[in-house]
């Protein structure tokens, strides 16, 4: 929970972790809270909110009517997720748990219902299936399909770099299922490795709607006016800016941003804070993923900084436009759409008067006959200089 928190490393964990298991073994035992303290990996404070969220993890076990709570699958900082059974039916889920600390604040379980009721709207292969969502006992609990495999994150943090084939297929499925959500109205605004599966069977699923919108809900992005919801490290700049009219351009250039990690194993920008990585986002270009990594073609490349453009605009218009090129990339050919927006932004800079560099020439024009004697002379010149070289290299041989 520590890790998946961000509060300490998997290395620092696995240091403690160790620790641990030689104390038990001298007969000096602690725990693992105390050693991440001892540490110095996380706080005092820290660790007592970790043991708050495992004491609740441990009453949810049993408080679920219809569900068999039997582990705990991760957590982050708004929910606990619980793999379990759903006794009617038989079937393994997953059950995303509102902590209590949330649990007594009407926006969060707002916000919580309101997840579950637009996931409900969703009915496609590549998107995490929900399923039920209520309250019991003050708990409010979220019901979805329950996916066995690892997200995308779990490769990244472990320093996987992708294929480029990899990461297009990847990607397809990804865009097939924002396809899907952008026809139904609904804007992800929050796509990233971590919410990203992929099952055994290589099977990808788009996880949390957590903050997905509906783009015909003018009442609830004009209260989020202003305010940036998302993760930094791969947002869109309208939506660090808090702009109104979101719409599904903007997790083009989130998925533009998680594609640009898996083909070069890095984030696009990296700074010491999310304010300063989101400050890049908004005014630093990308280095072409190709000048990073040199093994990829210059189309997927093309596709990337065209997906991550900074005016949304310049960026694909919609998924639809979007597979037409990952498919050509992904069959070797140049990608159509891409190639389009590099022109089209190239007479956009012409119209709007930028600079351009160019090289200083003499301020001389000539007809197209005086270009054409000289060339003739060029050529005529060149001739007499090879037959002097021939006949100088005979008569050294015939001296020699």
């Amino acid at each position: 929970m520590a890790v998946e928190q961000i509060l300490c490393s998997e290395d620092e964990y696995q240091l403690c972790e160790k620790e641990l298991r030689a104390r038990a073994q001298q007969e000096n035992p602690t725990t693992m809270p105390s050693l991440l303290v001892k540490h110095g990996f996380i706080t005092k404070s820290q660790a007592k909110r970790l043991r708050s969220t495992i004491k609740e993890s441990k009453a949810a076990a049993g408080q679920i009517p219809g569900y068999k709570v039997s582990g705990k699958l991760g957590s982050g900082a708004m929910a606990v997720v619980y793999k379990a059974k759903q006794l009617s039916l038989d079937r393994t889920v997953a059950i995303k748990v509102l902590p209590k600390r949330f649990s007594e604040k009407p926006n969060y379980i707002t916000r919580f219902y309101k997840e579950g009721k637009l996931a409900a709207k969703l009915n496609h292969n590549n998107i995490v299936q929900a399923i039920d969502v209520g309250e019991a006992g003050g708990l409010y609990y979220f019901v979805m399909e329950y996916v066995e495999g690892k997200t995308l994150f779990d490769d990244l943090s472990k320093g996987k770099i992708f294929s480029e084939e990899e990461a297009i297929g990847i990607t397809i499925q990804l865009a097939r299922a924002l396809q899907h959500a952008h026809a139904q109205g609904m804007v992800h605004r929050d796509v990233k490795p971590k919410n990203v599966m992929i099952t055994p069977e290589g099977v990808v699923k788009l996880a949390d709607m957590g903050l997905a919108r509906e783009t015909s809900d003018i009442e609830a992005a004009k209260s989020e006016q202003g305010k940036a919801f998302g993760t930094p490290y791969y947002i869109a700049p309208e939506q660090i800016r808090g702009e109104v009219s979101i719409d599904g351009r903007a997790d083009i250039y989130s998925v533009g941003a998680t594609l640009f990690h898996m083909v070069t194993g890095r984030v696009p920008f990296e700074a010491k804070t999310p304010a300063e990585v989101m400050k890049k986002h908004l005014k630093v270009p990308i280095t072409p993923p190709d000048h990073l990594n040199t093994a990829l073609s210059a189309g997927i490349s093309e596709v990337i900084e065209v997906m991550m453009a900074k005016k949304r605009d310049n960026r694909y218009n919609n998924i639809e436009e979007l597979l037409i090129d990952l498919d050509a990339v992904k069959s070797g050919q140049s990608p159509p759409r891409a190639s389009d927006k590099f022109s089209l932004e190239s007479l956009e800079q012409l119209e709007e008067g930028e600079a351009l560099e160019t090289e200083e020439y003499d301020e001389h024009y000539y007809s197209e006959e005086v270009i054409t004697r000289y060339r003739m002379f060029m050529v005529i010149e060149a001739a007499v200089i090879a037959v002097l070289l021939v006949v100088v290299a005979y008569l050294a041989m015939t001296k020699g």
